[in-house]
């Protein structure tokens, strides 16, 4: 009896703690959710760009065969330089160039040459874009023409010749430790406060809410900005990733990244009043998003469109984008003020309902 009466005991307070509901049933259909859609180890849907420099025949014929793949969606121009400036802007994966005197050659017998350019970002997708393009073409070939040998496919990588992954790793990695700093750990400062009971304290003193507010946030924002130009220095000197964009464009990134962050941080931990409930909302909204649906491990083109949609209103998948832009192709200004943009759009709407919700009231 007295057994059964204990486990009554632990029962009902299951039912009181919602941080074992939580951990029970909200946290495994979150995983399930984001490991069983958003994660696809599949390359699908690549954008492609084909410069058909060669306006013969087989040009176009082998065109024809990208617009009839299953893994491609291509884009067609007449000249390179057109297609060229969606490679920076992560609108293109690879250009296929077919140069003239594609189609004489082969008309001909003779082998001809076609130039693949690859966005080196990703040295994986790379990898796979160039084996599929190789597939197709030599697939092609067979068909048509009865040889496998007549086109030789020169691939080029782009920001990343030595097709090292910590080119494109090292970026995300920093994201995640803005990530972990900003929302993280301000999201265990106010509710710290109420569980040590010192809350009631900071309400009764002259400052305002705002002031409070601010000090909270800049110190946590100092620290994280330390913390981004150390990982900066341990990127460049430890792991040799090249920085090639300057550091100004770094801080203004990172300050913008820390508006939403900090906002969200201090967002939750208002809302909870618990230092348990904080670090778990804050993984949930924003660590583990930013490791799955920021763009440095999976591609965000080959998920599920709900998963994209949570992509587009991730303020580090902006991040991630500007971080691997600087380090890998520099300051360039069609891709970094647009995600600039996008962060300081969400930074500002964090901040807005973190100044609504911090009120002078018990």
């Amino acid at each position: 009896m007295r057994l059964l009466a204990l486990i009554k005991k632990e029962t009902l307070q299951i039912f009181r703690d919602p941080s074992s509901l939580i951990i029970a049933f909200i946290l495994p259909m979150f995983l399930l959710f984001m490991f069983g859609y958003g994660l696809s180890l599949d390359a699908k849907d690549i954008h492609i760009g084909l410069a058909l420099e060669d306006n013969g025949y087989e040009a176009r014929d082998l065109a024809a065969q990208f617009y009839g793949s299953k893994y491609f969606i291509p884009s067609t121009s007449t000249v390179r330089q057109e297609l060229l400036p969606h490679l920076v802007s992560d609108k293109l994966k690879a250009v296929l160039v077919i140069p003239n005197g594609f189609s004489a050659s082969i008309h001909t017998g003779q082998a001809a040459t076609a130039g693949l350019i690859i966005d080196g970002t990703f040295p994986n997708t790379g990898g796979i874009v160039q084996n599929f393009s190789l597939g197709l073409i030599s697939q092609w070939i067979k068909q048509k023409y009865g040889a496998i040998t007549p086109v030789d496919l020169a691939s080029r990588y782009w920001y990343n010749n030595e097709i090292d992954s910590r080119y494109s790793i090292i970026p995300g990695i920093m994201a995640m430790i803005m990530a972990l700093i900003g929302t993280m750990l301000t999201s265990l400062v106010v509710a710290r406060e109420w569980e040590r009971g010192t809350m009631e304290a900071l309400l009764s003193t002259p400052l305002s809410a705002f002031e409070i507010l601010l000090g909270k946030l800049i110190p946590y924002y100092l620290l994280a900005t330390l913390s981004t130009f150390l990982s900066l220095g341990i990127s460049v000197w430890l792991f040799n990733v090249p920085f090639r964009g300057s550091v100004f464009m770094l801080f203004c990134v990172s300050s913008l990244f820390m508006l939403s962050a900090l906002g969200q941080g201090l967002i939750i931990s208002t809302v909870t009043k618990s230092q348990f409930l904080a670090s778990f909302g804050a993984l949930l909204s924003a660590f583990m998003p930013t490791v799955l649906l920021s763009g440095f491990l999976f591609e965000v083109s080959s998920m599920p469109l709900p998963q994209r949609i949570l992509a587009a209103i991730l303020p580090s998948r902006y991040l991630v984008i500007c971080l691997q832009t600087l380090f890998l192709a520099g300051n360039v200004w069609g891709v970094l003020l647009p995600n600039m943009l996008k962060l300081a759009v969400i930074g500002l709407f964090f901040i807005g309902i973190t100044i609504k919700k911090t009120q002078k009231r018990l």
